[in-house]
C-alpha cells in the first residue's frame, strides 16, 4: 500500500471515531445541562419551601405567642421577648425572599400570591406599631398574623406545579398537608375556645368552624394521596389514639350545637393543644427534610456542573489533539511507538521491584546480579553474600497485626539500604528475609558491614500504624568466595550464607555469623570448567 494511502487510512481512523465521540459528547452535555438546570431550579424551590414552611410553622406562631404574652403581661422581659421574635421573623422573611428564583421562572399565580403575601406582612408591620403604641389593649392582633400564615401557605401550595423532581413534589405536598391540618386544628381550637368561654348566649361561628374542618380535610387528603412516608404514618397513628378520637367527637358535638361541661371542655382543650404541638413539630420536621433534600440537589447539581465542565474541557482537548493528529499522523505514530517502548520499560522495571519495600524482588535481583557478577569478574577478587532475617517476626504479626508487620519490613529495608554500601545489591529474598550481594568483599569485610546493619536495626525505633514504637533485631549469615570466571556456583554461596544464618539463629539470634570461605578452583579445574561450556549456575 502506498504511503499516501496509508496516511489517509490513518487520518480516517483518527477522524471518524472523533466525529462520533463529538456527537455523543454534545448529546451528553445537553442532557447534563438540562439536568443541572432542573436540579438547580428544584434546589431553589426546596430552599423556598423549607423557609416558607419554617416561617409558617415557627416564626409567625412565635411572634403571635410573644405578642399576646406581652399584651397580657406587659413588662421589659415580655417586651424583649416580643422584639426578639419580631427580629427572627424579619430575618427569616428576608432570607425567604432572597431564596426566591428570578421572576422569569415563576408563573403568574405564584407572583400574585407573593404580592398578596407582601401585603400581609405589611399589615403585620402596622400591627406591631399599634401594639407598641398601646392601641391593642384588651384586643388581639392574632387575625392579622393568621392571615399572613394563610398567605404563606398559599405561596407554598403555588410552588408545587413548578417542581420537576417527584421526590421534592411529594415532600412539598407532605408539608402542605401537615400545615393545612395544623392551621385547621388551630382555627377550630381558637374559635371553639372563645365560643365556649362567652357563655350560652354567644353566637356559634359556624362558618369559621366549617372552614377549619375543611382545612383539616384538605390537609389529610394531601397526606393520604401524595405520600406514604413515616411522618404521615406518625400523624395518622397519633390521630388514632383514644384521646384524639375522643377530642374529635367533642369537636363534632360542639359543631352540632352542644355545650360540653367544664371537665369535658378541659379534656378537649388539652387534647387539641397537644395535637397542635405534635403537628407543629411534624411541620418543622417536614421543612427540615425539604431543606436536606435541597442540599442533596445542590450536591447533585454541582456534580452535573463539574461533569459538564469536564466534558467541555475533554471535548476541547480532544479536538485539539485530533487537529494535531490529523496534521502529524505518521510522526505521532513514531512517537507513540517510542512511548510504548518507554512504558514497557517502566512496567518491566516495576515487575523487578518489591512493592512493599522498594527493593529488588527475586526477578529483578537475578538480572542485576548477573550483570554485576559478570562485571566483577574482571575487577574484583572476592564476592560475598549476606543473608539476614528478622527475629520472631511472626510474633509481631500475631500481636500487632499484618499492617504493623508491613511497617516493620519497610523500615528495616530503609535502614538496610542506608547502612549497606552504595554499590551493594540488596533484595527482599522472601517474607522477612533479605539478601545482599557484596562485590569486592571478603567474608570478613561482609561481616563488618553486616554488623553495622545489625546495630542500626537494633537501635531503630519503628513507628507502627497504632502510634506505638517497636524495636526489632535481626540475625545475619555471611559467606564469600574468591571471584573467578570459572567459579560460578552462586547458589552454593547462598546456601552457605543460609547455613551461617541458621547458626546465628541457633546462637541466640541478633548476631552475625560468617561461614567458611569458598576457595578458588585450581588451574586444572579452571581449564576443565572453561572447556565444559558456558552455563552460569550463579542464579
Amino acid at each position: 500500500m502506498k504511503f499516501e494511502t496509508i496516511k489517509k487510512v490513518i487520518l480516517a481512523a483518527i477522524m471518524l471515531p472523533f466525529v462520533f465521540m463529538l456527537i455523543e459528547g454534545v448529546v451528553v452535555i445537553r442532557t447534563s445541562l438540562t439536568q443541572y438546570r432542573n436540579l438547580e431550579k428544584d434546589r431553589q424551590f426546596a430552599d423556598v419551601l423549607a423557609r416558607g414552611g419554617s416561617i409558617a410553622a415557627t416564626e409567625i406562631l412565635s411572634e403571635i405567642g410573644a405578642t399576646r404574652h406581652y399584651l397580657a403581661h406587659p413588662s421589659s422581659k415580655t417586651a424583649m421577648d416580643m422584639q426578639r421574635s419580631r427580629a427572627t421573623l424579619d430575618d427569616e422573611r428576608r432570607a425567604f425572599y432572597a431564596s426566591l428564583p428570578s421572576r422569569d421562572v415563576l408563573d403568574e399565580e405564584l407572583v400574585d400570591e407573593l404580592s398578596t403575601l407582601g401585603l400581609a406582612y405589611s399589615r403585620i408591620i402596622a400591627a406591631r406599631s399599634a401594639v407598641d403604641q398601646g392601641r391593642y389593649a384588651g384586643s388581639d392582633p392574632g387575625s392579622i398574623y393568621w392571615y399572613a400564615a394563610l398567605k404563606q401557605l398559599a405561596v407554598v401550595d403555588a410552588l408545587s406545579p413548578l417542581i420537576n423532581d417527584p421526590v421534592l413534589l411529594e415532600k412539598s405536598n407532605q408539608l402542605m398537608g401537615i400545615m393545612l391540618t395544623y392551621y385547621g386544628e388551630r382555627l377550630i381550637t381558637g374559635i371553639g375556645t372563645r365560643y365556649l368561654d362567652r357563655g350560652p348566649s354567644a353566637r356559634f361561628p359556624v362558618e369559621l368552624f366549617v372552614q377549619g374542618k375543611v382545612m383539616i380535610g384538605e390537609g389529610m387528603d394531601h397526606m393520604v394521596f401524595h405520600s406514604e412516608k413515616s411522618i404521615e404514618r406518625d400523624i395518622v397513628g397519633y390521630l388514632g389514639r383514644s384521646s384524639q378520637v375522643k377530642a374529635n367527637a367533642i369537636t363534632d358535638a360542639i359543631l352540632a350545637g352542644s355545650r360540653p361541661t367544664r371537665a369535658v371542655r378541659d379534656v378537649w382543650a388539652a387534647a387539641q393543644n397537644e395535637r397542635m404541638s405534635f403537628l407543629q413539630q411534624k411541620m418543622i420536621e417536614a421543612a427540615r427534610d425539604i431543606h436536606d433534600t435541597g442540599e442533596n440537589f445542590s450536591t447533585r447539581s454541582h456534580l452535573h456542573l463539574t461533569r459538564i465542565v469536564a466534558l467541555c474541557a475533554g471535548l476541547l482537548i480532544l479536538a485539539t489533539l485530533v487537529m494535531v493528529l490529523a496534521a502529524r499522523g505518521l510522526r505521532l505514530i513514531d512517537r507513540l511507538t517510542l512511548d510504548r517502548e518507554a512504558l514497557v520499560a517502566e512496567l518491566r522495571n516495576a515487575a523487578q521491584t518489591d512493592l512493599l519495600t522498594g527493593l529488588y524482588n527475586r526477578r529483578g535481583f537475578e538480572v542485576a546480579a548477573s550483570a554485576l557478577l559478570t562485571q566483577a569478574e574482571h575487577g574484583s577478587r572476592w564476592i560475598s553474600v549476606v543473608l539476614f532475617d528478622l527475629d520472631h517476626f511472626k510474633r509481631i504479626n500475631d500481636i500487632y497485626g499484618h499492617d504493623a508487620g508491613d511497617a516493620v519490613l519497610r523500615h528495616v529495608a530503609g535502614v538496610a539500604r542506608e547502612n549497606f554500601r552504595s554499590f551493594d545489591l540488596l533484595v527482599r529474598h522472601g517474607g522477612e528475609e533479605f539478601l545482599a550481594l557484596l562485590p569486592d568483599s571478603t567474608p570478613d569485610d561482609a561481616a563488618v558491614v553486616a554488623e553495622r546493619v545489625r546495630l542500626a536495626i537494633e537501635m531503630a525505633e519503628i513507628p507502627l500504624p497504632s502510634g506505638e514504637l517497636l524495636k526489632v533485631t535481626a540475625s545475619f549469615g555471611c559467606a564469600g568466595r574468591a571471584n573467578d570466571g570459572a567459579s560460578r556456583n552462586f547458589e552454593d554461596l547462598v546456601k552457605r550464607a543460609d547455613l551461617a544464618l541458621y547458626a546465628a539463629k541457633a546462637s541466640g539470634r541478633n548476631c552475625v555469623v560468617s561461614g567458611p570461605v569458598v576457595p578458588a578452583p585450581p588451574q586444572e579445574e579452571r581449564r576443565k570448567a572453561a572447556s565444559g561450556g558456558g552455563f552460569d549456575a550463579r542464579l
